[in-house]
């Protein structure tokens, strides 16, 4: 029995390795030509490539979120432009905070930095993005994360699209190769883009969260999706883990136990309705990976099951007021095959996740964000052996108030500048399990409270 489980296992990964190099030689060429295109083929960066305001895509005038026209340009592979002249394909950002606590943490959060009142260049990350004639399009992002000292790929999205008319329908479809679950959505609910939209590796964080949202970066994925008459929305493909070669070449670094074992499933539908000045939108989700589960290959595989629904609703009027709702409900089922066989876990667990937020845009300018998130599951005192609680409970409120003075108008410095400065408040109420001393050691959630000032500077 023992001896099949390995051979299946083996057969598997030779087919992802197979899987692997295909989706090399994919990639390969669409990097090649974000780098070398030019004429009126260029790739420029979104907002000079489609001669529109940020405030056009985005609400607030800021990444990421969305408006529909937004949703559009994305779906459409980013191929949308204004005029055949050349402009550069490149794009920079970057984002300072500082960062404050209710009481200091027992321990530094990264070498070189104190206990409380931090500084932090947070990100300073590269792009090249924009689209190619009417039929390929997307973005490449490397960041140097300042926390952490290290410089690695960031989120990935390449795309070839086409239309046709089906059955009276207009369809959208395309291809999207990517290097995280979510990332290639066009709302702003999943984890890879759900609120807050800038954090800092500085604060304090509950410890447990989904595996949708823990594997960016560490996949490789190729998706299929159809976008039926700008209302219905269909998604279908496929992630795996690439080798470590290839992940310590990109500058990732990523342990054998959240490894992918062969290829794991990822589906999504989602029904938006667009009126006059709003929309709402409501959708579905699953992602089904098995994870190697432990640094040594047991024969045995970690099966979890992500399943969620979520939804927003946007008002936009004339501009001047524009009111945004988001919600999403994660289930996670957690079959710990290979982490009960080493006496890591309980053979099954449960983990939830549930948020909202609603925010408010004046002028599509000056705005504020308040979000309620709570997350529960299981007891495991295997699996949360260092909590002293064993319960990944947690729960609060995440608080924003943020200015984008250029998001309507090109600043002073030129077209591609912008700028977005922010207060972020984020309020625990329970943390790893309790509300009080959750570690122990007299520690409360309350402590973890975190104000954070940002700068988030795009050019």
């Amino acid at each position: 029995m023992r001896m099949r489980q390995v051979l299946g296992i083996t057969a598997r990964r030779a087919i992802y390795r197979q899987v692997e190099r295909t989706i090399y030689w994919l990639l390969l060429p669409g990097f090649v030509l974000l780098m070398t295109a030019g004429g009126a083929k260029a790739l420029p960066a979104f907002a000079v490539q489609t001669g529109q305001h940020c405030t056009a895509c985005h609400v607030g005038g800021f990444g990421p979120q969305l408006t529909p026209f937004g949703r559009e340009f994305k779906l459409e592979g980013y191929t949308l432009r204004n005029g055949s002249d050349f402009t550069a394909p490149v794009s920079a950002m970057a984002v300072v905070s500082y960062l404050q606590t209710a009481k200091d943490t027992n321990f530094p959060p990264a070498p070189g930095y104190g206990t409380n009142n931090n500084v932090a260049l947070d990100k300073l990350s590269l792009f090249l993005a924009g689209g190619d004639g009417s039929h390929f399009g997307g973005f490449a992002e490397a960041t140097y994360f300042g926390v952490g000292d290290a410089t690695a790929w960031d989120d990935l999205d390449l795309r070839a699209v086409d239309r046709e008319t089906i059955g009276g329908q207009d369809v959208l479809y395309g291809l999207s190769l990517n290097n995280s679950p979510g990332v290639q959505d066009a709302w702003n609910t999943l984890p890879v883009w759900g609120y807050p939209y800038t954090r800092t590796a500085l604060a304090p964080g509950p410890g447990t969260g989904t595996v949708l949202a823990g594997l960016a970066q560490t996949v490789l994925g190729v998706t299929t999706y159809a976008w039926w008459n700008s209302s219905i929305y269909t998604e279908a493909g496929a992630y795996v883990t690439p080798s470590r070669g290839f992940l310590s070449t990109v500058g990732v670094v990523s342990g054998q136990a959240s490894s992918i074992v062969g290829a794991a499933p990822y589906l999504r539908a989602a029904y938006q309705k667009n009126y006059d000045e709003q929309n709402f939108e409501i959708g579905v989700f699953a992602f089904l990976p098995n994870l190697q589960g432990t640094a040594f290959d047991t024969g045995r595989t970690d099966d979890y099951q992500d399943l969620g629904i979520d939804a927003s609703y946007q008002f936009t009027g004339d501009g001047s007021n524009i009111y945004q709702l988001n919600a999403i409900y994660t289930n996670e089922h957690q079959s710990r095959n290979a982490s009960a066989f080493l006496h890591l876990s309980n053979p099954s667990d449960t983990f939830n996740d549930f948020r909202v937020d609603a925010s408010y845009y004046w002028q599509n300018l000056i705005g504020g964000t308040v979000q309620v998130f709570n997350t529960w599951g299981s007891t495991d005192p295997l699996l949360y052996a260092g909590n002293f609680t064993h319960s990944p409970d947690s729960t609060g409120f995440v608080f924003q108030l943020d200015g984008t003075p250029f998001g309507a108008n090109p600043s002073a410095l030129g077209t591609r500048f912008n700028l977005r400065a922010g207060l972020q408040y984020t309020v625990y109420t329970k943390f790893n399990g309790a509300s009080s001393n959750y570690n122990g050691l007299g520690r409360n959630a309350s402590d973890n409270n975190a104000l954070r000032l940002f700068l988030w500077l795009a050019m």
